[in-house]
This record gives C-alpha cells, structure tokens and sequence, in this order.
C-alpha cells in the first residue's frame, strides 16, 4: 500500500529493498512507459528533476493540491504530468514549450488531461503569451540556455501572485562549459538573490549531473 510523504501528492512504496517515489494518477494510464502500482505512477528520479530533488530531501515543495503552476520548458510532458497528478482536477497547469516537435506530444498529453494546457512559445519573450496565462502560485523552469537565470526572473515578474514560488532547475553546463559547476552555482546563487528568497537548493547528482534545483519565493 502507497504511503504518504511530507510532500503533497507525493508517495512512496516498498518494492523489495527498493523505495519507488510515486504519484496518484489522475487517470490510471501510463505515458512514459513508467511502472502503474494500483492506481499510482512510478516517479523515477533519473527522469525527472523534480523527482530527484525529491529523493535527495529538499526541505519544501509548493506544488501542492489546487495549485495554479506555469511550467516552462516543459518538452513532451514528462514531469509536467506528474505535477498534473499533484495539484489534481482542481489545479492547473501552464506548459510552455518552443520545440514544434516536443509540443505536438505534449499537446496530446494535454488533451488526455484537462487540468494542463500546451503552449507553443519561447519563453525568453513571455510578452508573447501573457494573454493566455493567469497569474500562477508556482513557476517551475527546466530549460538549459545560457540566459537561463533572466528567462526565469522575466517570467516571475509577468506571472508570479505576490509571495508565490518559483522553481528552478539549473543545469550548469549550459551556462558555461569552462566554469566548474559549482562556480556557475555560485554566480547563479548571487542573482537569484537580488530579487528573490531562496529557500533551498539542492545537487542532483548523481541522479542528474551538474544540476542544481531551486526553491525560492518571491520577495
């Protein structure tokens, strides 16, 4: 039987000598070839960064039931379905992605979803879909271009409720491949700072090399 963890929608069950981190399935499908025990999907960390963030004990996770979220960079909809189990039939979610290709797929997630939508957009220019987003609880960004950290801020500013979350999962190697990660960290730390609350930080090795993943709260 699936166990609750201190995080919202998030549970846990014995298999053997291994713990497997799972969510409740909005519809009992499997998308991604992910393991269905019951009626909850298996939530692999070597998949997804918010699973692995998850699994190396970050302190808090807003996404939480009813929750309103933008996700940004969300590619086929991998982790922006788990994040549709966890806020459930009465939150939503936002997925903004640029790849035609990746958003062809997520658009076919969606319709099978209802409480997620597809957007075709680059989020470097949010200006141009600010008329179809509300304003979120929560932004959650996985997108690895140098301009990283100002695609997330632009976005915080736009969309982000006073007070509200704001995720961020960097990947190092993309900001600068001569830096060592933990000096891009550092640098990234420094201006996440300047407008925002961190309320921690975790590395995601081994589960996902040179990441770092991002809490913060909005000042």
């Amino acid at each position: 039987m699936a166990e609750k963890t201190k995080y919202s929608g998030i549970y846990f069950v014995w298999k053997g000598k291994r713990k497997l981190l799972l969510t409740k399935s909005l519809d009992n499908k499997s998308y991604f070839g992910e393991r269905l025990v019951d009626s909850y999907r298996e939530f692999i960390p070597n998949r997804s960064k918010l699973a692995a963030s998850i699994i190396k004990g970050i302190s808090m996770m807003p996404i939480k039931e009813r929750g309103i979220i933008l996700y940004l960079g969300a590619a086929q909809g991998q982790t922006a379905s788990y994040v549709s189990d966890i806020v459930g039939k009465d939150g939503f979610v936002f997925c903004v992605e640029i790849s035609p290709r990746a958003c062809r797929e997520l658009l076919y997630l969606t319709e099978q979803r209802k409480n997620m939508t597809a957007i075709l957009a680059d989020a470097n220019h949010p200006e141009q879909y600010k008329d179809n987003i509300t304003k979120v609880d929560v932004i959650y960004q996985d997108i690895a271009q140098k301009n990283q950290v100002e695609i997330f801020l632009k976005n915080i500013d736009l969309f982000l409720k006073p007070k509200g979350y704001a995720i961020v999962a960097i990947k190092t190697r993309s900001i600068d491949v001569i830096k060592s990660p933990k000096s891009v960290f550092q640098d990234v730390k420094k201006e996440l700072e300047k407008k925002l609350k961190i309320m921690d930080v975790k590395d995601l090795n081994p589960f996902q090399k040179d990441h770092y993943f991002f809490v913060c709260r909005k000042k």
